[in-house]
């Protein structure tokens, strides 16, 4: 219908001239006088004619349309295709749609090019910059003294921002090396733990961690990485009190499980908390923590959704927050 509606609007001057002349050579009929039986036989076959004329005009119509589309996608996916124009604009239309595709070809080539050396470049420094984190940390530890600790802390912290950049790197590869197995949570959990533990001792905090009993499938490394950025971000902002990790509870029957990891720190404001998990988007606190990036949040729902995990977030401002993982029946490939 799409075509036909096309083909009538090209030809509908060609259609008013053929209708035009037959009323043209109808009338000057008339006018000598000739029989009516003549003119109806005459127009009709006329009519025929036309109809038999525009009929063989829309099948090649159809034909050529046919041929441009396969030829436009060929084009396109920067394969031969045979095509003869067959006017002068529409070989030089034909020119110019070749040249544009191949300098769009060449231009995003190009631009991966770019974009792989950004990438190797900086997961060449991140692994680099991992030694002298390493060596500074063994030289800090030769000697138990405030001063010490107070730089390891602040290592660590240098640490967690480079584990951070190569995270985003490798997400932003075609290629995440997912490992699929089935994985104890309370082992990735204690992972995590365990990491943060000085951190927990250096503020004060209070860890109250309640083993969940489960079992699931998802790829360990990128699991334990969400798990670190959601107690990260709650150390961060909790000056006081404690940071919870428990089994939320069951829905929809026993295959369901959330995994909560809450905290009593400043909480997120209400005008913020939809945003909280876009790119760069830091609100209300990170304005106030000139040190904050936006990219905590974003590389855990990106991880979630890439492990198919539903993660989402309430809280209340002044009394705390409490992020949410789906740990239910979800779709992956076992290695």
């Amino acid at each position: 219908m799409k075509i036909l509606k096309s083909f009538l609007k090209e030809e509908i001057r060609n259609i008013l001239l053929c209708f035009a002349g037959y009323g043209l050579c109808a009338l000057v009929l008339m006018l000598y006088g000739a029989l009516d039986e003549a003119l109806l036989y005459g127009g009709t076959l006329y009519l025929v004619l036309i109809v038999l004329v525009f009929a063989v005009r829309f099948a090649k119509y159809v034909r050529k349309y046919s041929k441009l589309r396969e030829y436009l996608k060929n084009v396109e996916c920067g394969q031969n295709s045979v095509y003869e124009p067959g006017t002068l604009s529409e070989r030089e239309l034909c020119e110019k749609v070749e040249k544009l595709c191949a300098d769009c070809s060449r231009f995003m080539t190009e631009l991966e090019n770019v974009r792989q050396d950004y990438n190797d470049y900086y997961t060449v420094w991140v692994h680099q910059i991992k030694t002298p984190i390493a060596a500074m940390k063994m030289m800090l530890e030769r000697e138990d003294t405030k001063e010490n600790r107070e730089i390891a802390g602040e290592l660590f912290r240098i640490e967690r921002y480079v584990e951070m950049a190569l995270g985003y790197i490798r997400l932003e590869c075609e290629s995440n090396d997912l490992v699929i197995r089935e994985y104890d949570v309370d082992d990735m959990i204690r992972q995590a733990v365990r990491k943060f533990a000085p951190l927990f001792v250096e503020r004060r905090l209070r860890l109250d961690y309640e083993p969940v009993g489960l079992r699931i499938s998802t790829d360990e490394k990128w699991f334990v990485f969400v798990i670190e950025q959601l107690l990260s971000n709650a150390i961060k902002y909790t000056k006081q009190g404690s940071i919870g990790i428990k089994l939320a509870g069951k829905t929809d029957g026993e295959d369901r499980r959330i995994l909560e990891i809450s905290d009593t720190g400043i909480g997120i404001a209400a005008e913020d908390l939809p945003r909280i998990f876009e790119k760069g988007y830091t609100g209300f606190n990170g304005r106030a923590d000139k040190k904050a990036t936006g990219l905590g949040l974003y590389l855990c729902r990106r991880v979630c959704d890439m492990l198919s995990i539903a993660i989402t977030a309430r809280s209340e401002e002044g009394k705390g927050s409490s992020f949410c993982l789906d740990l239910g029946q979800r779709v992956l490939k076992m290695d």
